[in-house]
């Protein structure tokens, strides 16, 4: 079937605009828009590619979330070889570097094009006709690995090349890599999940990107700078490599701000000096900088020299490792509960600063390089944000060093400390009550999928828990307008909103209730399982964990046996909650201070006391009935909606089709609304989903 005309001038319209908002965000820096406008035009896209799958191509922004795993990596051959460069570590080296190329070019002084060398991995990129094609890493120099599924997941590189005069055939060389706040939030995460986390950027980069699955690289942070081209057909290449890199930012390419247009050694050593002494405020790691003759004809008439140019060097940073004495090996209990061993060190000047503690990550990587308290250990910073312990001189280890042990309690508040089975991470279990987890704990409570506490944010729990007036989450039913009135920059109307916002909290779903408790490993759909099937929080609360989890594990024993027979198969219990999850909702019970916030906040009213369905029946009303949302509802909220044709056994699905058994219609419906029409699919109202609802 044919498109419309319309839809595809539209999904076209919208391509161009998320692909400028690409541009401006992770090129220039200066987003246009909020997450939420950019997150709409998106969803749009989305919508018309759901409904119009003739509309989906590999250059759509809807496509950069990577797709199903490769096999492996098919072999790319390079038009011209991507060499690298020889390196220079002293003055006198970049002396006899500048002097080769004068005489080769029989002058006196030779301009240079300079720019930081990256610590990141090569690749290039193929675009035809503008149209971003084939990328691959640089592999041996003449042959590399064609991971363009992947590159096509960064959002930094152009899907289409912009402006004038496009050339009809052109391969970019450039440099993939991770800022460093990029990296130290993705490690976070990393360590949060319990998942092992990145030694470095560079590290991460690489890795990111050789993923065979483009899905694992998509949600990691990488980004992209253009610093060559490998060949050029179907336009005239500028005459200077100065000329060249303006050119390639003219075509939608982010280029390296940070270069120079400098005259001889004396420039070039200038240049050096100040990227060495700039090199912690640069948003990613660099470990030099990097020469090139500027004009493109000297280069050609330089030309190689083994596996390498004449026309170019890169000069090195010294490394950053200094030797220090591990002093004291201490605990840090993070916002989600997570316990880093931290070593505590004899101050070391190393990477331009005094560093006195350096991360251990984990039990693990303790043991890993067997770090005692005493030691004599190499500390590396090499740019990172936090230095780490790189490896311990096991030669001036002293007598009777003792083996560093994880404490059984978290040293903040005295809870159990668990350690699941599959992860590297130990945890705190009591985050209803701990310290070192309270502001975190209130943020979520209080997140719009959990309680819902409009006005409760970021700067206003910071004043609440800074100031000692609430300690948990029961805390914030407890809260009075004159106690909020008086708080810094809030007023007595704000006060009065974020009141009545805790009051409407009350009596939440059990569902919203399990997720708001903040347990490890519970996210919102897991929550929804637990609800359904014990029906009311008494039930919750008096579980038998122990006899839950031998049963779930019993189940699917026998499960896997009768499968291998071809016989029925058993109901399974709590589906898709595994063994795991089950313990470590066990183990958040089992502290009597979460035992205790429970029973404050289940006093105050903010849970629903009402039985949901009987234990373990997962019919309802709408059970087995798929839905979709369109347009606002008068009094109901999307998430609010969804949520009670989830607690009646209803299914809320994205997009409308030929399965679909209903539609629910508000305000400004859009054009599922008109896909439901053309399908003859019921629609409804508000007024009629509540009706629904109660099966009338």
């Amino acid at each position: 079937m044919a498109v419309p005309r319309p839809v595809e001038a539209q999904a076209r319209k919208l391509r161009a605009e998320i692909e400028r908002h690409n541009r401006q965000y992770y090129v220039l820096d200066a987003p246009l828009v909020n997450d939420a406008e950019y997150d709409r035009l998106f969803r749009e896209l989305q919508e018309l590619e759901r409904e119009h799958p003739e509309l989906v191509s590999p250059d759509s922004p809807t496509q950069r979330v990577g797709g199903a795993p490769l096999p492996q990596f098919e072999q790319f051959a390079h038009h011209t070889p991507m060499l690298s460069l020889n390196n220079a570590f002293s003055a006198d080296e970049v002396v006899a570097f500048d002097k080769r190329v004068c005489e080769g070019l029989k002058t006196v002084n030779v301009e240079y094009l300079a720019e930081p060398k990256f610590d990141g991995l090569a690749i290039s990129l193929t675009y035809e006709q503008g149209k971003f094609t084939q990328g691959a890493t640089r592999g041996d120099g003449y042959t590399g690995e064609d991971v363009t599924p992947n590159l096509r997941t960064i959002k930094s590189i152009p899907l289409h090349l912009q402006g004038a005069g496009v050339p009809r055939l052109i391969e970019i060389r450039g440099e993939v890599l991770m800022y460093r706040r990029d990296f130290e939030r993705m490690n976070e995460r990393q360590r949060e999940q319990g998942e092992k986390a990145f030694v470095n950027p560079r590290n991460a980069a690489a890795g990111s990107l050789r993923q065979l699955d483009s899905r694992i690289t998509a949600r990691r942070p990488l980004r992209f700078f253009a610093y060559a081209i490998g060949l050029v057909e179907g336009a005239a290449a500028p005459a200077t490599h100065a000329e060249l890199e303006n050119w390639m930012e003219g075509l939608g390419l982010p280029v390296c701000p940070e270069r120079r247009r400098v005259s001889g050694v004396q420039g070039l050593m200038q240049f050096y000096d100040e990227m060495a002494a700039r090199r912690e405020e640069l948003p990613y790691d660099i470990d030099g900088v990097v020469y090139k003759v500027n004009s493109l004809a000297a280069q050609a008439r330089l030309g190689y020299v083994a596996r390498a140019p004449r026309f170019a060097i890169a000069h090195k940073f010294p490394a950053e490792e200094a030797s220090t004495e591990v002093q004291a090996i201490e605990v840090q209990v993070g916002r989600t509960g997570a316990l880093t061993p931290v070593a505590r060190l004899k101050p070391v000047f190393v990477g331009g600063v005094t560093v006195t503690n350096a991360t251990l990550h984990n039990l693990d990587q303790v043991r890993a390089k067997d770090v005692r308290a005493g030691d004599t250990v190499i500390v590396r910073r090499a740019g990172d944000v936090i230095p780490e312990v790189a490896r311990v001189l096991p030669e001036k280890r002293p007598r009777g060093a003792v083996e560093f042990q994880m404490p059984s309690v978290c040293p903040e508040c005295g809870s159990k400390v668990e350690r699941l089975e599959s992860e590297a991470v130990h945890r705190c279990t009591g985050g209803l009550f701990c310290p070192a987890q309270r502001k975190q704990a209130l943020l979520h409570f209080a997140s719009r999928r959990a309680m819902d506490i409009e006005g409760l944010g970021e700067k206003l729990v910071d004043q609440l828990v800074d100031g000692g007036i609430v300690h948990t989450p029961a805390g914030l039913y407890r809260l009075g307008l004159a106690k909020l009135a008086g708080l810094e920059r809030m007023a007595e109307k704000s006060a009065s909103n974020v009141v009545a916002a805790i009051e409407k909290s009350k009596r939440a779903p059990l569902a919203r209730f399990i997720f708001a408790l903040g347990i490890y490993h519970v996210g919102e759909e897991v929550a929804k399982v637990l609800a359904r099937h014990f029906g009311s929080l008494a039930k919750f609360l008096d579980a038998d964990w122990d006899a839950l989890i031998a049963e779930k594990e019993r189940v699917q024993k026998e499960n896997t046996r009768r499968r291998n027979k071809d016989e029925t198969l058993l109901a399974p219990i709590l589906h898709g909650v595994g063994p795991e999850i089950i313990q470590s909702v066990a183990n958040f019970l089992r502290q009597p201070h979460n035992r205790e916030v429970i029973e404050q906040l289940r006093a105050s009213g903010a849970v629903s006391e009402e039985e949901i369905l009987p234990p373990g029946e997962p019919e309802g009303a709408l059970s087995g009935k798929s839905f979709v949302l369109t347009g606002t509802l008068p009094d109901l909220s999307r998430d609010e909606a969804k949520a009670l044709i989830e607690a009646q056994g209803g299914k809320v699905v994205g997009s409308v089709s030929t399965k679909t058994d209903y539609v629910v219609a508000g305000a400004e419906p859009g054009s599922k609304l008109a896909r439901a029409k053309e399908l003859g699919i019921p629609v409804l109202d508000e007024a009629g989903l509540l009706r629904m609802l109660k099966g009338s």
